[in-house]
């Protein structure tokens, strides 16, 4: 019996990269909660295991899915600890800033930089029209996902400023809804256009 309660307390101590809580964190969205992972992980380093099952990068932790965007283009690619230790460094530095939870943070950032409609192509006879369509809950974290490390890079690309300090910025500036944040400019462009073609 006292095994079990030590377990049960081990459990809920469970902190991201030992400092950070997963208790309390808010989501706002109700289309985001079910497709936001925030299952408490010690280490955001599932191995790929959801890769074979249809839906399964909704069981993917948050922080895991930023880390896996930071490693996808040319020098970075493959290199997941380095993409962890960044992630890590921009989370102490948004606490530092903020003085509130990253993890708060990082949600609040993605649910407002998530657009919500977008255009595809439909052909008629030869001719290709842009028709104005919704996006589902799953690709509205992805595209966010990509604009805020996206916006970290070109921030970070050709300038004295680490990955890191450009990485915090931009998830800080977007979780206050900033216009300056890459990551909202491109949102909000996506859904002009998509607007225009309704």
């Amino acid at each position: 019996m006292a095994t079990q309660t030590a377990r049960t307390l081990e459990v809920k101590e469970v902190k991201l990269f030992g400092k950070w809580s997963y208790d309390w964190i808010d989501i706002k969205d109700p289309s985001l909660k079910k497709y936001m992972c925030l299952k408490p992980v010690r280490l955001p380093h599932s191995s790929g295991r959801h890769e074979h099952r249809k839906f399964g990068k909704a069981e993917v932790p948050i922080v895991e899915r930023l880390i896996n965007k930071l490693m996808f283009p040319g020098r970075n690619t493959g290199k997941k600890h380095l993409a962890y230790n960044i992630v890590k460094k921009a989370f102490e530095l948004i606490y530092l800033k903020t003085g509130e939870n990253p993890l708060q943070i990082l949600v609040r950032a993605i649910e407002n930089s998530a657009p919500r409609e977008d255009t595809t192509r439909i052909m008629y006879g030869g001719i290709v029209y842009h028709v104005s369509v919704d996006i589902s809950p799953l690709r509205r974290i992805d595209v966010a996902l990509k604009h805020l490390t996206e916006g970290a890079r070109l921030k970070a690309f050709n300038n004295p400023l680490p990955i890191e300090e450009a990485l915090a910025e931009e998830i800080v500036l977007a979780a206050n809804n900033d216009p300056k944040s890459y990551a909202i400019q491109k949102k909000d462009e996506i859904e002009r256009i998509a607007l225009s073609s309704r």
